[in-house]
């Protein structure tokens, strides 16, 4: 039997101990190096860690031999034989490179790291995805840190994880050298009797690091260090600023009480942040909070409330200056960092005291995203005088993560395993051209992976790709395409950026007269019709709808239509176009009745848009008889204009209904009604609205310039010139009039009485607006759907989402519990309140101490009242059956879970409802996840057992369950916990890809209005211009005009992603409301919780209904496309 190792005649027992428990990178080298000596070992690679397992034989050292043994056994590495020629230099000890050195010393290869710093220093916490977790498991994670991942925590600091990979690396033999820095390779001067190789020139010179030769190189040295030969391309947003920051975290009980929030945006819950902007005046678009080591904090900040909040000092153009450490404030800095974390965690945490950095100071930053970049190829080979180098790169260098998806680490693990599998083939003798191919085939899929597109199986991940991406085709790219990536010789350094070709005008063909001739034969035949040119064939109004009757005759009545009114023809074309069409109008009405020739610039780029969708081959138009459906390009479009409409339709309804039930109000409403108003009753505490541009008892007026810009009154070209309503404008100026938000297409509410363009969120609605229950349900916008239930100051549970603020309710609500003081003073602040009380829900479990209260006794009777809806009874397992409905479309499916240590045999008759809304193939999938973590987390079980007999209270409170819950539904409440989390934490990195992707198309579309207005008045020009550069003048634009088209479909394909987003937003809130109701007793609900719970029933099912409409929508939209 083993001497145990805290005996003094096992000195390497007790060195080991410590080493594995050291926190500094020092420390865990000066640990080794002491353990190696006193062991006598020597050396490096697999031979090391035999000398170790074989002079280390007790049993804490035994069970990670155990998980090492079994990691280094699996195929891939032929028994630490497949690299065993090989020599590697790995340039980064960050968690990436550290993980490739793992690898590359699994084959067998001789592995050098180096790293320029000495110590681990960056406190910031990343998410994990499960694979990563279950990877970093295999690797005997927790025997090193013993918190990792326990419970529902799925995720890590920095540091932690930088220490894990480098004590695992440091036993599987990699050389770690700290302070030394990479400075670039020195090419074999020749080879004498076959020796010689490349070399790195490297800071000190005086390292014996610089007679090294090795034949691989892999670099994760971060994304601003690139070695020569790689080009790099850049995607650039709108200016993005994000701050992090660290506070300590004592793990006393109230900081463990305070849930994490896995991410919320301003996409999809803008009144939280409208909320955090009136309270405190910073201004953001997304926060994360994690609890790790600290309590970290990252967030993105908007430059105007850093410059009110005096944070940065000057506004200036260049970003970097901007961001400089000379304009910024850092003790404003500091206050709104600490002001952002009290206001999203609903001050509940104690006195907040910042962690310190590397360098002794408060550890937050403030960094700029708003550029980020990838390298355009993962790997190269360089020969020089007859000796290869295998380049390769893994982490930021390869490509820069989006912070708030949480897929650095993710995928940077991922790519070390390719670039292991890469150097595995090298080894092996592939011919480097084919090397290379397959490693760009691979790259292909690294950018769109995640955890919904990668293979379910984690447990069989190794560094083979076919293991990890499905269906994946390894010759995508063929050897002859990656010719150029095989550098024989010097590499010359091209400082100069590699230019983007993406907004070239260069075009083939006259698309003018391309254009001219498809209008021409669409619409021969048609009486009264003769298109000879694109100005005054046109002002009729005959032949453009002779164009819209060729493609959609059920749309048009063609032998209907007055010739002699033209203006009329046209506005009925123009609305036809744009509710069933899906394409924008150009010009107004009357400017196409008069068609003067400044006008045909708009003419031909509206026509464009009918060309994009409905061309095609005379054949097909001969052989379809069926109404030709506008083309992918237009779909989305025509589907958003859809959803918009029904949108406005709801509000009009609801406001309808609204003002029938209330009768003081019932003067006002038949007065407006005489006046041929819609009768929108605007909250008596809001100012009165400004005189509106139109005439508010007509319909919108089409016949104002579309040159003039409804807002700004400024000149509005054709390429900068959107539409809504019936109004010309530019994209820019198109803001919410009360809170100045960016609007888009698809995703804002207009007022006819007012002539004003809102947010959702601050559209002036009644006060507790609903829709009738006779009325057909339509489909409103998420965040603007109204609320059924009366305010609720007083529930902890209280949607986010219930509606604009509106007058105080008769009773004061109770306190909020750790609230901020006065936060229940009015029906704002309470909201203010119920929304942090939200992102506090430990995934809607709530204490029984803290269930929700009574409700206002006057909003009470007020439901009694009404009459006007059916109560709904339902039994406790209907109710979970509903709240956990899923209505993912098969195209869309969810993602695996995150992990737990879940014990399904276990679960009460509940669960089984919960997943019934579930097909087979996601069930099956879920749980193939939810096994492998299980098989890895139970083979340490009886180990954590031991090791975590002294848990603070810090994990056991990451499980968000008191106690008495935990004894009852364990694994019941630990699964809704779990996945509350997952849905958040997906929800959340769905909306920061599209709010990204929405930024680039911004940043794109004002490229295209440059050169748009540049061509623009260059064919204004009455000069004496050849009538062939004007023709090629007009393709030009005609070019940007399909590019701008491509962007607003693809923009509109966004958007109604982000419609899903909103109302699986407000389902989530709706079911953490429900929950606090369910998880009371029967006996102990008062009538007025009883009669919330029922309402709150009832606006559940409206929001699964207006999902499920979404779902069938959209189905009806893809089968269309299909068909055209």
């Amino acid at each position: 039997m083993s001497v145990p190792a805290d005996e003094p005649g096992n000195p390497a027992h007790a060195i080991f101990e410590r080493f594995l428990r050291a926190g500094e990178c020092r420390e865990v080298l000066g640990c080794f190096g002491e353990l190696c000596q006193q062991l006598g070992l020597q050396g490096s690679g697999l031979q090391l860690y035999h000398g170790l397992k074989a002079a280390l034989n007790y049993w804490s050292a035994k069970a990670l031999w155990s998980k090492l043994d079994k990691k280094a056994g699996h195929k891939d590495y032929d028994q630490g034989t497949a690299c065993a020629s090989t020599k590697c230099l790995v340039v980064g000890a960050g968690p990436c490179g550290l993980r490739v050195a793992i690898e590359l010393a699994l084959l067998g290869a001789r592995v050098v790291l180096l790293e320029k710093r000495d110590s681990f220093s960056r406190n910031n916490v990343l998410h994990l995805w499960p694979f990563t977790i279950h990877d970093l498991r295999a690797l005997g994670a927790k025997k090193f840190y013993g918190r990792f991942c326990t419970g529902t925590l799925d995720h890590i600091s920095i540091r932690q994880l930088q220490l894990i990979l480098l004590k695992v690396a440091l036993l599987l033999g990699v050389e770690v050298h700290i302070n030394v820095q990479f400075k670039g390779l020195v090419p074999p001067a020749g080879k004498v009797g076959g020796q010689g190789g490349w070399r790195a020139v490297l800071q000190p010179s005086s390292s014996p690091l610089s007679h090294y030769e090795f034949d691989v190189l892999i670099s994760a040295g971060g994304g601003k260090f690139v070695p020569e030969g790689f080009k790099r391309k850049e995607t650039r947003g709108k200016l993005a600023i994000g701050i992090t920051t660290n506070f300590i975290n004592r793990h006393s009980r109230a900081e463990v009480e305070v849930a994490e929030i896995s991410g919320v945006a301003r996409i999809y819950n803008q009144k939280f942040f409208q909320n955090l902007y009136n309270k405190t005046g910073i201004d953001l678009e997304n926060i994360v909070y994690y609890k790790d080591d600290t309590h970290y904090f990252v967030m993105t900040a908007k430059k105007q409330s850093l410059l009110k909040k005096g944070v940065i000092l000057q506004d200036k153009a260049d970003i970097e200056s901007l961001l400089s450490p000379e304009n910024v404030n850092r003790d404003a800095l500091l206050s709104y960092a600490k002001e952002a974390a009290n206001f999203s965690t609903n001050y509940r945490l104690p006195v907040l005291e910042f962690a310190l950095n590397h360098r002794d100071l408060p550890d937050v930053d403030m960094f700029d995203f708003t550029c980020m970049t990838r390298s355009e190829n993962a790997a190269l080979v360089r020969e020089h005088n007859g000796a290869r180098l295998l380049l390769g790169l893994v982490g930021d260098c390869l490509v820069e993560p989006f912070w708030p998806l949480g897929t650095g680490v993710a995928r940077g693990f991922l790519a070390a395993f390719d670039a292991a599998w890469m150097v595995r083939r090298w080894a092996a003798g592939t011919p480097p051209l084919e090397v290379l191919a397959e490693r760009e085939s691979i790259y292909q899929h690294l950018s769109q992976t995640s955890p919904d597109n990668t293979n379910k199986n984690i447990s069989q991940y190794s560094i083979n790709p076919a293991t990890r991406y499905p269906n994946i085709n390894l010759q995508a790219i063929k050897a002859s395409q990656v010719r150029d990536l095989y550098l024989v010789g010097m590499v010359e350094v091209d400082d100069k950026r590699k230019s983007d070709n993406r907004l070239s005008t260069a075009v083939s063909g006259d698309a003018y007269e391309e254009l001219l001739s498809w209008c021409q034969a669409s619409t021969a035949g048609y009486h009264g019709v003769a298109v000879t040119d694109l100005t005054t064939s046109w002002t009729s109004g005959l032949a453009l709808c002779a164009l819209i009757h060729r493609f959609r005759p059920d749309l048009v009545d063609f032998d209907s239509m007055d010739a002699q009114d033209p203006i009329q023809t046209h506005q009925m074309m123009l609305d036809v176009a744009e509710q069933e069409l899906g394409i924008q109008p150009v010009l107004s009405s009357a400017e196409m009745a008069t068609m003067a020739e400044p006008d045909r610039l708009g003419l031909i780029t509206y026509l464009s848009q009918f060309y994009e969708a409905f061309k095609t081959s005379p054949e097909v138009e001969e052989v379809s008889k069926k109404p030709l459906s506008p083309r992918g390009t237009r779909g989305a479009i025509l589907f958003l204009s859809k959803l918009q409409k029904s949108w406005n339709l709801t509000h009009k309804r609801a406001q309808d209904g609204t003002q029938k039930d209330v009768e003081a109000k019932r003067s006002r409403r038949d007065a407006e009604l005489d006046t041929g108003l819609d009768g929108d009753i605007l909250d008596s505490a809001r100012e009165p609205p400004q005189t509106a541009p139109t005439d508010p008892g007509q319909p919108p007026a089409r016949g104002e310039s579309s040159d003039a810009c409804y807002f700004c009154g400024r000149r509005v070209y054709i390429l900068e010139r959107a539409s809504a309503e019936g109004h010309f404008f530019h994209r820019g100026c198109f803001q919410c009039w009360r809170c100045g938000a960016t609007l888009r297409l698809g995703d804002y509410a207009f007022n006819e009485e007012d002539g004003h363009f809102y947010c959702s969120l601050h559209y002036p609605n009644p006060p507790g607006m609903d829709l009738r229950q006779d009325e057909p349900l339509a489909l409103p916008d998420g965040d603007a759907a109204a609320a059924r239930l009366p305010s609720d100051a007083g529930s902890p549970c209280v949607s986010p989402k219930e509606g604009v603020p509106g007058p105080p309710q008769p009773p004061p609500a109770a306190p909020q519990p750790g609230g901020e003081p006065g936060a229940a003073e009015d029906a704002e602040d309470a909201g203010d309140m119920e929304e942090q009380e939200l992102l506090a829900q430990p995934g809607g479990d709530a204490k029984e101490e803290e269930g929700p209260r009574a409700e206002p006794q006057g909003a009470a009777e007020e439901g009694e009242e009404s009459g006007g809806r059916r109560k709904i009874v339902l039994t406790p397992l209907e109710k979970l059956k509903l709240s956990t409905l899923n209505l993912t479309s098969e195209a869309e499916p969810e993602p695996p879970p995150k992990p737990a240590r879940l014990r399904l045999q276990a679960a009460p008759e509940a669960l089984p409802a919960l997943w019934q809304g579930q097909s087979t193939w996601e069930k099956k999938e879920e749980m193939a996840v939810e096994e492998a973590l299980e098989e890895s987390d139970s083979e340490e079980e009886e180990e954590e057992e031991e090791e975590e007999e002294g848990t603070d209270l810090g994990i056991m409170a990451d499980l968000c369950l008191d106690l008495g819950e935990e004894e009852k539904y364990p694994t019941w409440k630990r699964t809704l916990t779990r996945r509350a989390r997952e849905a958040q934490m997906k929800r959340f990195c769905k909306a920061q890809a599209i709010q990204r992707r929405l930024e680039e198309i911004e940043v794109t579309f004002r490229e295209l209005e440059q050169q748009g207005i540049k061509l623009e008045k260059l064919l204004r020009d009455e000069g004496g211009i050849p009538a062939d550069q004007k023709t090629q003048w007009m393709n030009q634009l005609l070019y940007l005009v399909q590019k701008k088209n491509s962007l607003m479909s693809e923009e509109s394909d966004l958007m109604i992603a982000v419609q899903e987003l909103k109302l699986e937003e407000q389902q989530w809130q709706l079911d953490q409301k429900l929950r606090c109701y369910m998880n009371r007793e029967e006996s102990l609900k008062t009538p007025e919780e009883r009669m919330a719970e029922q309402e709150i029933l009832v606006q559940l099912l409206d929001v699964v209904n207006k999902r499920n409409v979404l779902i069938h929508i959209q189905e009806e939209k893809r089968l269309s496309e299909l068909q055209a």
